[in-house]
């Protein structure tokens, strides 16, 4: 499971209904500074063996493979940062880059 805070849930739907896309897939991919980076893209297209979840209202969809790094996260939204910036909390990292972008395993 995954869980989308209010505010990235609010931030999401608004792009989503930009873009005309379904589905936020998030990802998991080798490289960055700590072994492994966060991929996150809207997009209306859904392979057969992605997972879909839908916290607050938004649908998400991950990979197979990326599941197993992402389970109990929670997608957040701070525009703190100029322009807004999505972070992602999980609890199977041990250990991230300063720019929150990349992880590495436990």
């Amino acid at each position: 499971m995954i869980t989308v805070t209010e505010k990235a849930a609010a931030k999401l739907k608004e792009l989503i209904a930009e873009d005309k896309k379904e589905f936020l897939r998030v990802a998991v991919k080798g490289g960055g500074c700590s072994g492994f980076q966060y991929h996150m893209e809207l997009t209306s297209e859904k392979d057969e063996n992605d997972s879909v979840y839908e916290p607050n209202g938004v649908k998400v969809i991950i990979d197979p493979i990326s599941i197993r790094y992402l389970l109990g996260s929670e997608i957040d939204y701070s525009e703190e940062v100029v322009g807004g910036k999505f972070t992602i909390k999980n609890p199977g990292a041990k250990s991230t880059c300063g720019c929150g972008d990349s992880f590495e395993t436990k």
